[in-house]
């Protein structure tokens, strides 16, 4: 389905992604793993066809995505959902949200099909809601929702449970193990990766692809997690004279 030749891509002269090749078959779920600032983000944007590589070449579904070539069936088959939800509302209400994408690619059946994602997303009660009302996770539920309701192709997760409490992130967890989509999902949450996918990709600080695998295997290397910024060391607080350092990842215990 993707397929990225030797993609870089600067803002104002700062590199932000330095020459990437990236080949996504349709059905996996990858996970983009990097610090804050690596390019994760970017390289999202790229996907979803809001921001156009400086140099290098970008398919999908093995057609060239260019800017002047990005229209309505492309945008049909991608849904992008960024970190903070609330920069992505702007309807009066949660159906009113849910509904514009709809009207916007021509469905029929628009009620119908909000009803039912909205109980698929157990949000049907904020129906009649501000979506700003609600909570950070819920807000993510209804984002989610005006993304799924038009069915794309491609799903590119930015951060999305950010602004979830630990019960919104189980279920989100859940949901994505379940799904039956494309998915790359960005984050720096290792435990979160974890669960979510086999295959993980790594972008370092020098915006560069430094891994791209099975993360099992990533796991085992410390070495290279230390290099990305995706653990740390730290002395153990309940001796400060114990000169051994933990490492933390996982979400879990220590190595």
């Amino acid at each position: 389905m993707i397929d990225l030749e030797h993609i870089s891509f600067e803002y104002e002269d700062k590199c932000a992604l330095d020459t990437i090749d990236l080949k996504i078959e349709t059905g996996e779920k990858v996970v983009l793993l990097g610090s804050n600032g690596s390019g994760k983000s970017t390289l999202l944007r790229l996907l979803a066809g809001l921001y156009f590589a400086n140099s290098g070449t970008y398919f999908f579904e093995k057609e060239p995505i260019k800017k002047r070539k990005v229209g309505k069936d492309f945008r049909k088959k991608v849904g992008v959902l960024f970190q903070n939800p609330e920069s992505m509302i702007f309807n009066p209400t949660v159906y009113d949200e849910i509904a514009f994408s709809l009207k916007e690619f021509d469905f029929d059946n628009i009620e119908d099909r909000v009803v039912k994602i909205s109980k698929e997303m157990g949000i049907e009660k904020h129906l009649k809601k501000s979506p700003l009302s609600l909570s950070g996770g819920e807000k993510q539920k209804v984002m989610l929702a005006s993304i799924l309701v038009y069915e794309p192709q491609l799903l590119l997760l930015d951060e999305p449970t950010a602004a979830m409490d630990p019960r919104s992130s189980g279920w989100f967890i859940d949901f994505m193990i379940d799904i039956q989509k494309t998915v790359v999902l960005a984050t720096h949450d290792l435990s979160h990766a974890y669960e979510m996918s086999e295959r993980a990709i790594v972008i370092s600080e020098e915006h560069k692809k430094i891994y791209d695998g099975d993360i099992e295997v990533l796991f085992e290397d410390l070495d290279l997690l230390q290099k990305a910024n995706l653990i740390h060391k730290h002395k153990v607080k309940k001796n400060i004279y114990n000169t051994k350092y933990h490492l933390h990842f996982k979400g879990e215990g220590h190595v």
